[in-house]
């Protein structure tokens, strides 16, 4: 892989970095200049992939979630991400708090009212709409396009990328999962496209998760401050954010990204503790665990539905777009787990990764979704209306709803900071991981290149919002998700073929030596290739050899 020695693009792959920000800014032209044909051109693009998806996306997913289940609980549990006797880098704390605040921190904040409360509304699985059994169904569905499913998206890419970088001493880099499925080719002009398609989905993952944050933030701010919503405050709202997330990703993951992820965390918490106390308590405990058990209960049914009997486009609305959104999502969070988890066990990453965070937003969805739901049954009967007329607005609705006075507008303020905190997270991740990748794999890559590619992000966000808004978004993500699930099959037969090779499995705490296939970095110096030799330097050149 060529690093460029001097110039610009010291320290990145020059011919990576000029075809991604190439095609970036291609997309950012097209859809500024001509917002109209670009949000239908997108939209009939999405039509014509449905009925594909509406499997497609069914089936990669499904076997990801057992894939995982078997890493963590099989014969290779044991395995650790990085050296056997390395231990984790971060807290188990810190750790959950890195990777739920870049993971699903705005999608969640914006969803976690407005998804239960649609579902009310119409689903396939209910018989009648908006009655109580209805909301239980809502919150179940709400459950699942954010629960396991999802989380093994994200934590496959994360846990073959940190498998592939630690242990076996490969760039942190998509391609290196690629490997033992295409040899040297890795290394070379296809290796460079794999990586530049992961660029590619990141980059529209971030958008448009930031894009749905900063609609939330708009609808906020009029809420409680009385601002009203306008295309050109949303688009300042996203340089600011953008600006300080350049700032703080600056600062490296163990202090900006750390500090803010940590601090979300505990206002998360204070937010979910005012719910708990002041909201409908006993009814928000019992619809939580109700529908915990009927998501439990259906998961393998909601896991493998297709949508072929039903004859509704509920399918490509949800699902499709959410396992679109996690897949494009997935280099640039998986990444970043990647880079925090080094140190731990596949058993002890699969239970952190994949259960905890699902933990903590059935949690999340079922006060805050719980809330909106009981205020529509039982008391103001006015969430249904605000969220069909403004899906944004429907979160603020919910804390004005529980009439509490001065305290609901303090609760209200603290979850603007919140979403902008989320926010700030979500890129700064995005933008570490765009340039790791264009770095080599470089967990420290050019501080230039970071505040480049923010300004890349803020740009395609906002033109993705003055296209079209929401829709736009939605059409644009799971469009640009398709290609890279290709990259993640290929992924999946690498990871399996390099667990095949190990010379042995962790059993009852042991471990032997294990040997690997040298990897060939190249720099712009016009030096010889070095070989980084992975074998065991305890090992003499006789027993290398052997081997």
């Amino acid at each position: 892989m060529k690093i460029a020695a001097t110039g610009i693009f010291k320290g990145m792959n020059k011919k990576m970095s000029i075809m991604s920000i190439f095609v970036i800014l291609l997309s950012v032209f097209i859809t500024g200049y001509y917002p109209e044909k670009s949000s239908v051109g997108l939209k009939t693009m999405r039509d014509f992939l449905n009925p594909f998806l509406e499997w497609y996306y069914v089936i990669l997913v499904a076997f990801l979630l057992f894939l995982m289940i078997w890493l963590g609980m099989g014969r290779y549990k044991n395995i650790r991400l990085g050296g056997n006797l390395e231990q984790p880098e971060f807290t188990f704390f810190s750790w959950v708090s890195m990777l739920f605040a870049a993971g699903t921190g705005v999608g969640i904040l914006f969803w976690s009212v407005a998804q239960p409360i649609m579902q009310f509304q119409d689903n396939p699985f209910t018989g009648n709409a908006m009655d109580p059994e209805a909301a239980i169904t809502g919150m179940s569905l709400t459950f699942f396009h954010w629960g396991l499913n999802g989380w093994a998206i994200f934590s496959f890419i994360a846990i073959t990328m940190a498998y592939f970088s630690f242990r076996h001493d490969y760039p942190l880099t998509i391609r290196s999962a690629l490997y033992h499925v295409i040899g040297r080719h890795a290394d070379g002009i296809i290796g460079d496209l794999i990586d530049v398609l992961a660029v590619f989905g990141t980059v529209f993952g971030i958008a448009t998760t930031l894009g749905l944050g900063v609609e939330q933030m708009n609808s906020g701010l009029k809420s409680v401050a009385g601002i009203d919503t306008s295309l050109s405050f949303q688009l300042g709202v996203m340089g600011v954010i953008m600006l300080i997330a350049t700032i703080s990703v600056l600062s490296g993951v163990n202090k900006g990204v750390r500090i803010l992820s940590e601090s979300n965390f505990w206002l998360s918490i204070a937010v979910l503790g005012f719910l708990l106390v002041f909201g409908p308590t006993q009814y928000l405990i019992g619809v939580t665990i109700e529908s915990t058990g009927h998501y439990i209960q259906n998961i393998l049914r909601l896991t493998f539905h297709t949508n072929a009997t039903h004859g509704s486009d509920w399918q490509s609305v949800w699902t499709v777009f959410f396992w679109g959104w996690w897949i494009a999502w997935s280099p640039f969070v998986g990444m970043f787990i990647a880079r925090i988890s080094r140190g731990r066990t596949f058993g002890e990453f699969v239970s952190g990764v994949l259960l905890t965070p699902t933990l903590i937003t059935i949690i999340w969805i079922g006060l805050f979704g719980g809330s909106a739901l009981y205020e529509e049954l039982f008391t103001t009967h006015e969430i249904v209306e605000a969220v069909n007329a403004d899906v944004s607005s429907a979160l603020f609705v919910m804390i004005e709803g529980l009439d509490v006075g001065l305290l609901g507008e303090i609760v209200s303020y603290m979850m603007l900071v919140l979403i902008a905190t989320y926010l700030i997270t979500s890129a700064n991740a995005g933008t570490l991981v765009v340039t790791t990748i264009l770095a080599a794999g470089s967990t420290s890559p050019p501080a230039s290149h970071r505040a480049i590619w923010g300004v890349i992000l803020t740009l395609l966000t906002g033109v993705l919002i003055v296209a079209g808004g929401l829709t736009t978004l939605q059409n644009a993500v799971i469009t640009a998700a398709l290609p890279f699930s290709v990259v993640i099959i290929l992924m999946i037969i690498g990871l399996l073929r390099a667990l095949s090779e190990e010379d042995t499995v962790i059993r009852s705490g042991h471990e032997q030596t294990r040997v690997h296939e040298p990897w060939v970095i190249e720099e712009e110096t016009g030096e010889t290739p070095t070989i980084v030799d992975e074998l065991n330097p305890d090992m003499d050149e006789e027993e290398k050899e052997k081997n």
